[in-house]
């Protein structure tokens, strides 16, 4: 669909909004049948908002029986009380059994939709990781956040209070006006022409309250992935003194969300007028008529009184669906993103039930692979290599060659284009979730940790684990002297993305972790790099003992891992370029032998 925000859209706005409009049914329509709790029971509720209906009906009814009971000859009134009392006991009960239906039906509006918006931000998560490396790439972060944060609070708001309403007001619209048809006809007609233009004028503000409300929710997300990355990136904005440039683009992205907010707010001040404007017309018609031509209508000053409340008493529902109105509009364009997220194609698909894989080291083999991350360029072309069960492999290459992204391959975290990856013979796509978690690990980069303590996070290799378990992974990679300088050892905590432990330190637990879950395929991502000498002595131990009796690839820039390796990869514009040892390739020119004379130019003047 194309937005009318789109600064590319070819269509004119009128039509824009008209696509957007015919699809805000087809979202609310999506929405609540994606989640069945909202749907569940509703009946019930329907009848419940009959019940309030019925309970806001009753007062102008028992008004009017209350002055027709009333007689005046002379000087001498005369009131029916007992008539009176039992009117007004009547009515107290439809009250206050109204009164309990709408607290009943509200919570449990309130229940369900806290049930819905839960089960939606699980839903929403589950799919963040079913998308592959290429989405990742594509979408920011903020946008992410928000589709399960501020989009689901949105919905949120809706289903607690407008479906109630949209279940109440119609009902109590209808019922006023078949009520003081009752007593006038004429009357009734009269308040229906008056209300007639609401129709439009909500429809108007409808279609450009909608597109205003989907450009908020873009605003916002921009606005947190801006929020995001300046909170991520505090330490290097300080060390490069661009504190001011930040902060302009934040005020930038915080400007644009109210700028939209006030458009939108612009739209929501025009509905919530409609209802008192159109209502002050229909309350001075049936006024005037009414006092006019009360004999001719045959009304008298008890049934007058009723048709005047009941005529204000319908004002207050046309507000309430203009401010219901205004929840749906958010809640659609909330929802419409919500959505898109949990319609998005997943590239990932995994096998059911899938086919497990021999454990021990793993064989690969990649035949005439090719990738490319959406509209790119081509990330691979025609990779095919068969590497043998046990070696130690290194992938080099320059920034870009692809040698990161066939890493990325190797773990699934994306399906080749075309072409095919085998481990111990197993397609992976034909590969069960679980045997790959068993039989791939990743060591990134980063050594990414969650906030939590160092055993809970090496407890991610293999969450049933016991503490024994994780002792004997630390003493099989001959960490116990450094698990000992923790301030606590494994109850350590690591604090937010591990902050409170060094590069070197994250990138331990992660191996730890790694061979925790005993993987016969290890793929370690620049794993031995930006770490202080002493640490950087503790990961060789590590990653040399990890390495026996399984299969390693390791993405290095540093040669000196790429001279430890059995044989070597040398990736170029995505293809690869040369294999073999380290005393083979450095013998013959080519791209590691220039890759190798200039990093030992560069120890050399380090030195």
């Amino acid at each position: 669909m194309t937005m009318a925000t789109d600064p590319h859209s070819t269509e004119t706005p009128d039509l824009a909004e008209e696509t957007q409009s015919e699809a805000a049914l087809s979202v609310l329509r999506r929405g609540i049948e994606r989640s069945p709790e909202l749907r569940r029971g509703l009946g019930a509720t329907v009848l419940m908002g009959l019940m309030v209906a019925a309970g806001r009906l009753i007062i102008p009814i028992l008004i009017e029986r209350t002055l027709n009971r009333i007689s005046v000859d002379g000087d001498q009134v005369t009131v029916d009380i007992p008539d009176v009392w039992r009117s007004a006991a009547l009515a107290s009960v439809v009250i206050l059994v109204s009164a309990v239906g709408s607290w009943v039906a509200q919570r449990r509006l309130v229940f369900r939709a806290e049930a819905a918006i839960a089960n939606l931000r699980v839903d929403a998560f589950t799919k963040v990781h079913q998308l592959s490396v290429a989405d990742h790439n594509e979408t920011r972060r903020g946008v992410l956040v928000a589709r399960v944060t501020s989009d689901a609070d949105a919905l949120a708001r809706f289903a607690q209070w407008g479906l109630f309403a949209w279940a109440i007001n119609p009902t109590l619209i209808l019922g006023t006006i078949m009520v003081l048809g009752f007593y006038s006809w004429q009357l009734a007609i009269i308040v229906v022409l008056a209300y007639c233009p609401v129709i439009p004028v909500l429809r108007f503000l409808q279609k450009r309250q909608l597109a205003a409300y989907d450009e908020l929710r873009t605003r916002v997300s921009d606005m947190l992935t801006g929020f995001s990355e300046a909170v991520m990136g505090a330490a290097v904005v300080r060390a490069y003194g661009v504190e001011r440039r930040t902060r302009n683009r934040l005020l930038g992205a915080i400007t644009a969300r109210y700028q939209a907010r006030l458009r939108a707010n612009r739209y929501m001040a025009g509905v919530f007028v409609v209802g008192d404007i159109f209502g002050a017309v229909a309350f001075s018609a049936v006024l005037v008529v009414g006092l006019r031509y009360r004999g001719e209508l045959g009304l008298n000053a008890g049934e007058l009184t009723a048709c005047l409340f009941l005529t204000s008493l319908i004002n207050g529902p046309v507000g309430e669906i203009g401010e219901t109105l205004d929840q749906t509009q958010t809640a659609i364009a909330g929802w419409r993103k919500v959505l898109d997220l949990l319609d998005r194609e997943s590239e990932l698909i995994e096998a059911d039930p899938g086919r497990d894989v021999p454990g021990g080291a793993v064989a690969i083999e990649a035949s005439h692979v090719q990738f490319a991350y959406r509209e790119g360029p081509p990330v691979l072309l025609d990779v095919s290599i068969a590497i043998p069960a046990g070696a130690n492999i290194a992938v080099v290459g320059e920034t870009g060659s692809g040698k990161t992204t066939f890493a990325k391959l190797l773990c699934r975290l994306a399906d080749p284009l075309s072409g095919e990856i085998r481990l111990n013979g197993v397609e992976l796509r034909d590969m069960s979730a679980d045997a790959r978690h068993e039989t791939v690990r990743m060591v990134p980069q980063d050594g990414f940790l969650f906030e939590a303590s160092v055993g809970e996070n090496i407890r991610f290799g293999r969450p049933e684990a016991t503490d024994a378990d994780i002792q004997d992974a630390v003493n099989e990679l001959a960490l116990q002297p450094w698990l000992a300088r923790l301030p606590r050892g494994l109850d350590t905590q690591v604090g937010e993305r591990g902050g409170a432990l060094s590069v070197g330190e994250r990138q331990l637990v992660a191996l730890i972790r790694a061979a925790l879950a005993n993987p016969g395929l290890l793929i370690l991502d620049e794993a031995t790099s930006s770490v202080d000498p002493e640490t950087d002595q503790a990961l060789t131990t590590a990653i040399r003992r990890l390495s026996e009796g399984r299969t390693v690839v390791s993405i290095a820039h540093r040669l000196a891992t790429a001279e430890a390796a059995d044989a070597i990869v040398v990736f170029d514009a995505g293809q690869i370029v040369q294999y073999g040892s380290h005393a083979e390739l450095v013998a013959i020119d080519g791209i590691y032998s220039d890759l190798h004379r200039a990093w030992e130019g560069n120890t050399r003047r380090a030195a």
